[in-house]
């Protein structure tokens, strides 16, 4: 090469080496949120109820063809410590076995539960919540998932957030469980950790936030000057939390491991990939709708537009990362260059080294026990389950570039309920695969 063709490539990849660097420190930073001192990590908590439950709820629980899961998510939420809540069951027209079991329980407790139907001829999940906000009662309209497993104290907690904060919508937190049941749970499994117990207080704190699918509470006449949910988004929580944060809503965090909401990740790599794709393609319209550019804060709206993006910076990350790198080594390069191609490695060591004290909180916080080989799937599945996100990140562009828009579904089993009830959905599903309208972390 000749030395203006070395000077230009040298210039291209230490450029490209430094971005890589900060964006990697950053989302690092962020993820540490909560682990950064002791008064951050217990600011994120609930406070303990004062027992005077004074809002009534409105519980959405949308179910499509998830007839093996339903009864018990219904039963779970019937145990709950609140005095004053309903749930309203939403079954589409054409799911007749869903129906059956969400009309049972509402004969069986007919105080409590209500059935609506969507009629939309194609269903989606914001549809189905759109179709059951006129019927909603309650002060707060809280979501949740057709296998969610909620805690009996989460209303009462939820209830003391709001009246001690002013707060417009309520976020708690949810948690995928079964870590042991593959490669890429464990990593989906942290993902979620990391995300609801840190990151999310950060986006908190700074005044905007894409909310996350279930177990988030919204005021009621709030969500219905919002106009309810974006029917045609496919990530219509993060939607939500955007137009909310835009117009200055006032948006509180809190994580207890006891109080989470428990789920399962996907049961097949495919499954995921399908599902993170969705989320990106959602988060891709998010960003297109240009909501988020009524932030008031430059700082808001910059955080916003990382936020919305970063799929596809990892997109891009994993095909840049390799070709900087072999650029560096096999080019006629100075040394010096070829040693800043080696920045971003720095952050992804850090990144490991964070992610296995993750791994030990993780079990810690919800008595799993955590064994070295799943630290040893944890670092050798990583690499993989980048690619699996760079994947799902260029699938997102392609679907939304062909305006590909429709809903694809997740499969679950009840692969994180109790032992028993997790075998008889499993069981149940063997006679009609549990398929549900997934939900956005």
């Amino acid at each position: 090469m000749s030395v203006g063709d070395v000077l230009y490539t040298s210039v291209v990849i230490s450029v490209i080496s430094f971005a890589l660097f900060w964006m990697a420190a950053f989302t690092l930073w962020w993820q540490m949120h909560a682990w950064r001192t002791p008064e951050t990590l217990a600011s994120t908590r609930f406070d303990r109820p004062d027992g005077e439950g004074r809002l009534a709820f409105s519980l959405l629980l949308p179910a499509r063809h998830e007839q093996a899961v339903l009864q018990h998510t219904i039963e779970r939420l019937l145990e709950s410590s609140h005095t004053d809540y309903e749930i309203i069951v939403i079954v589409g027209h054409d799911d007749p076995e869903t129906a059956a079991v969400a009309e049972a329980a509402a004969a069986k407790a007919p105080e409590r539960v209500r059935v609506v139907v969507d009629h939309h001829e194609t269903k989606n999940k914001p549809k189905a919540l759109n179709t059951a906000l006129p019927h909603c009662r309650g002060d707060i309209v809280g979501v949740f998932d057709a296998e969610d497993q909620v805690h009996p104290e989460l209303l009462a907690h939820v209830d003391h957030a709001f009246r001690s904060t002013a707060a417009d919508v309520v976020q708690g937190g949810v948690q995928l469980i079964n870590f042991h049941s593959s490669w890429y749970s464990l990593r989906n499994c942290l993902e979620y950790f990391f995300w609801f117990r840190s990151r999310l207080h950060l986006h908190a704190e700074k005044g905007f936030i894409p909310l996350g699918g279930n177990t988030v509470f919204v005021r009621t006449e709030v969500l219905r000057e919002a106009g309810g949910w974006d029917q045609n988004c496919l990530a219509e929580d993060c939607d939500l939390g955007v137009r909310l944060s835009s117009v200055g809503k006032k948006v509180v965090v809190a994580y207890d491991s006891d109080m989470v909401t428990r789920e399962e990740t996907p049961g097949s790599l495919m499954s995921l990939l399908k599902q993170r794709t969705r989320w990106n393609q959602g988060f891709l319209q998010v960003y297109r709708k240009k909501d988020w550019q009524q932030l008031p804060g430059r700082g808001q709206r910059w955080l916003a537009r990382y936020t919305l993006m970063t799929p596809f910076m990892q997109a891009a990350s994993g095909v840049i990362i390799p070709v900087n790198f072999a650029v560096a080594v096999f080019l006629d390069v100075p040394v010096g260059v070829a040693i800043i191609t080696f920045l971003p490695m720095i952050t992804a060591l850090v990144t490991f080294v964070f992610e296995i004290v993750g791994l030990h909180d993780f079990g810690r916080q919800y008595g799993l026990r955590v064994r070295f080989v799943h630290y040893l799937k944890l670092i050798v599945g990583g690499p993989f389950y980048q690619v699996m996100l760079a994947g799902a990140a260029i699938r997102a562009v392609w679907r939304e570039q062909r305006g590909r828009n429709e809903w694809e579904l997740t499969s679950h089993t009840g692969a994180h309920l109790a032992p028993i009830s997790a075998t008889a959905a499993v069981s149940a599903a063997g006679a009609s695969t549990a398929i549900r309208e997934d939900s956005h972390q």
